[in-house]
């Protein structure tokens, strides 16, 4: 099976920034982003819960992303990020 590419929009990026430095516990939300990147990567309609659009509601504690899934090419779009 091929894989998706998983990206991050820019400002999600620096929004996960965020929440790390402020995290009381940064090992957890590191395990998580790591959870994120490779079970999407893998299969990104296996896990969350469909939205409209496309879009998809994830909860990885201490986190919750919404994504979006373009399966002709092969991409998942990290779209929000906060803690759960």
């Amino acid at each position: 099976m091929a894989r998706y590419t998983v990206t991050w929009h820019p400002t999600m990026e620096q929004r996960l920034a965020e929440l790390w430095m402020a995290a009381s516990d940064r090992d957890a939300m590191t395990a998580a982003t790591s959870e994120i990147d490779s079970t999407l990567a893998a299969d990104p309609l296996r896990v969350g819960e469909s939205r409209s659009d496309n879009q998809r509601i994830w909860f990885v504690p201490p986190l919750v992303i919404v994504y979006e899934v373009s399966q002709d090419d092969r991409l998942v779009i990290i779209q929000d990020v906060n803690p759960c």
